[in-house]
């Protein structure tokens, strides 16, 4: 392998994580996770015409005996993680709050908490090397009104991500919590439709922005 440098990003398929495993691919091999077999095809694509390398694992971050799999795998190969960026996430219909649908809810605490708190066990372990980082993201920019599913769901997201960033603080791995810009994504589209996408940042352009802010 050309480049001993590996990022994981969880979520790649679009948005925010495609753009975060393009610009990662610049010098590091993504493996890049998604369920959008299409999307992800699509994603290698685009890194390999800039010259990068991505190995696709299309998978449900829900599926713990498969993302266990893919891990053993990640160690078998490389050896460990550079970066994992966890973006995948899952946005439930608008409703309010005392209408808030029993099979929206469990999907949504299935993936935006209970794969967070699955996955975290399972990639510590390969994120043992000098300056190996994570970054996990808060949407602190969405609105309140029907979406109390979501922001719920993203709160203990978070809080999980707060408590391994003291935990690790003095021992490493490095956690980072950033707050992305809005952006035309499709998550985004749900919260607030019809607003004008062309005012937003772009996902390629916010992708750069928070990776330059990480310690190198």
């Amino acid at each position: 392998m050309a480049n001993d440098k590996i990022a994981l990003v969880t979520g790649a398929s679009r948005g925010l994580g495609a753009a975060l495993a393009e610009v990662l691919a610049s010098d590091h091999h993504v493996v890049a996770v998604a369920r959008t077999t299409g999307a992800l095809e699509e994603l290698d694509d685009r890194i390999k015409a800039a010259g990068g390398q991505a190995t696709l694992a299309p998978m449900d971050i829900t599926d713990s005996g498969a993302m266990a799999h893919l891990y053993r795998s990640v160690f078998d190969r490389w050896g460990g993680l550079s970066i994992w960026a966890h973006t995948a996430i899952h946005a439930p219909p608008l409703t309010p709050a005392d209408h808030i649908d029993a099979k929206d809810w469990q999907k949504t605490v299935d993936v935006n908490v209970t794969a967070t708190a699955t996955l975290i066990p399972m990639v510590s372990p390969l994120l043992q090397g000098e300056g190996a980082q994570a970054v996990f993201f808060d949407d602190a920019n969405l609105g309140e009104k029907f979406s109390g599913a979501y922001l719920a769901s993203k709160a203990a997201q978070i809080g999980l991500a707060k408590a391994w960033q003291a935990e690790t603080a003095k021992t490493g791995p490095r956690i980072h919590i950033a707050t992305p810009p809005p952006m035309p994504t499709a998550t985004r589209a749900r919260f607030f439709p019809g607003e004008e996408r062309e005012k937003l940042t772009a996902p390629s352009l916010a992708a750069r922005e928070i990776l330059a802010q990480l310690p190198q």
